[in-house]
């Protein structure tokens, strides 16, 4: 919302609920959201920094009355709580093509599509190191972009 930024669409991205087949085998999957509150969820603290649809999926998920709940202060260490079988994790869908060992849960409990930008302050605009960055971030979008279209063609 700063005047002075420099901004640029880059993807949409859609946070879902994971689970390895260890977990799913131990605890038994979630046929429907009330069954969530038989299962641990891992996610960022609402209170913390995130983005805003990501917190307000999880605020909408406690509506559940979730009995256990194991929250950090960063994506990483949700994926790294949730690879270990410590219960559902609340991850970007985009996570689980280097992951494939999580299984997508419950579509109903999806996000929505969240816009994700660079932004950078104008008075950076010729900057080298902005514009390295901005490519590379280009390329692995439009690798991952490739690696999706291929796994949906196979």
């Amino acid at each position: 919302s700063q005047a002075d930024l420099i901004r640029k669409r880059l993807m949409t991205v859609r946070m879902r609920l994971f689970a390895t087949k260890e977990y799913l085998d131990l605890r038994g999957a979630p046929k429907r959201m009330e069954d969530l509150a038989h299962h641990r969820l891992i996610c960022q603290n609402v209170r913390s920094t995130q983005v805003g649809a990501a917190a307000s999926m999880v605020n909408a998920l406690m509506s559940y009355e979730i009995d256990s709940l194991l929250t950090v202060n960063n994506y990483f260490g949700v994926l790294q709580a949730t690879l270990n079988n410590l219960g559902i994790g609340v991850l970007p869908e985009y996570v689980a093509n280097d992951f494939p060992q999580l299984i997508p849960l419950l579509e109903e409990a999806d996000s929505g599509d969240i816009p994700v930008f660079l932004a950078y302050p104008e008075e950076l605009r010729h900057s080298k190191r902005i514009g390295a960055f901005r490519d590379f971030v280009q390329d692995e979008i439009s690798a991952y972009r490739k690696q999706v279209k291929n796994q949906q063609l196979e």
